[in-house]
């Protein structure tokens, strides 16, 4: 009989309140298989982000829960790191608390460091995929989609251009530190990011001589802006390098504004939902995953029998922790099916 693909897991950044071993004992009891800690709730306690727990305690700490390691979601530190030289306060919530008032240069070479050692600590973890996002490494003047592109530097130059040439030497050192550890750099196509369709994400790649060390990390809650998921995921940029994934689902609400700037998130266009009733057909978005050689690929790379799909649920109204709990059940009862290895046609006239 043909057997399951896929095993539900959890993303851990929305749980950090919970810390590693409460985030672990959430997962399992909510009926994961595996789980995605954040890269905070590997540190050491107190350390403030200067040193993280050993790889044989956290490994520890799954196996007391019987869970897999699914990997680090890197995002946050990563965001950071790619911008901080815009001068972003978006970003205050992912810093570490003695860093707050560090300047853009500072916070930028904090980061790199912190990075570095966490690439580190993966390789000891045996995690050769590390889910994240680049920062707005050209300029939140790219990112606002206004027609008219005034993207002109101050001393005449191209901000296209200079942001090409930023993203590449920013993320240089920590491109080589992940191709010596044998880690793909799984971006997440987001906006507010380095690359936020698939042209771009084509382009980061270009640019920086096709590193193989850039991947992606599929998530179809973020193609509400002119690109489906099916577009971008299959994009001939993308389709090879999806190495990740999350399962996520939203609703567009019609006529109003995906732009509008509300600071009630209730009042938004573009809101977050449980799996079972945003506008996203999750069965079809885990099909196309398979038809793109996404758990092909992770399983050779891990060395695992099955892909997980990480549940990285939100939602506008409900509590959080009821949220992913539906987003682990989801995953697990209706998307975890046992997939076909051939046509009905084959038992036909049998």
């Amino acid at each position: 009989m043909a057997k399951p693909i896929y095993h539900s897991s959890i993303e851990g950044a929305q749980h950090g309140g919970k810390g590693l071993d409460g985030f672990l004992k959430f997962a399992k009891e909510a009926g994961a298989a595996g789980a995605q800690p954040s890269n905070y709730m590997l540190e050491e306690d107190g350390s403030d982000g200067s040193k993280f727990r050993s790889a044989s305690d956290i490994k520890d700490a799954f196996e007391k829960n019987g869970l897999k390691l699914d990997g680090v979601s890197g995002h946050c530190a990563f965001w950071v790191h790619t911008s901080a030289w815009t001068g972003t306060k978006s970003g205050h919530a992912f810093i570490h608390g003695q860093n707050q008032d560090k300047s853009p240069e500072e916070l930028e070479q904090w980061y790199e460091d912190y990075l570095l050692r966490l690439m580190d600590l993966c390789a000891e973890l045996g995690i050769k995929i590390l889910p994240m996002f680049w920062g707005v490494s050209h300029g939140w003047e790219l990112a606002t989609g206004y027609p008219w592109g005034f993207w002109t530097s101050p001393d005449g130059g191209d901000l296209n251009k200079e942001g090409d040439d930023r993203f590449v030497s920013k993320t240089a050192k920590i491109r080589a530190h992940a191709k010596s550890l044998d880690i793909y750099l799984a971006h997440e196509i987001h906006p507010g990011t380095a690359a936020m369709c698939a042209e771009e994400f084509g382009h980061l790649v270009e640019i920086c001589d096709g590193d193989e060390t850039l991947t992606v990390n599929a998530d179809p809650s973020h193609c509400w802006e002119g690109e489906d998921w099916e577009t971008r995921f299959t994009h001939q940029a993308v389709k090879d390098r999806v190495y990740a994934c999350h399962v996520k689902n939203f609703v567009v609400r019609p006529n109003v504004p995906l732009r509008r700037m509300d600071g009630n998130w209730r009042n938004r266009a573009m809101q977050f939902t449980d799996l079972g009733s945003g506008d996203l057909n999750m069965v079809r978005y885990v099909e196309m995953l398979i038809n793109i050689g996404y758990p092909n690929r992770y399983n050779k790379i891990m060395g695992t029998e099955t892909a997980p799909l990480i549940a990285e649920t939100e939602s506008n109204y409900r509590d959080p922790d009821a949220t992913a709990i539906e987003g682990i059940q989801y995953v697990r009862d209706q998307l975890c099916f046992p997939v076909s290895e051939g046509s009905f046609e084959d038992e036909m006239g049998a």
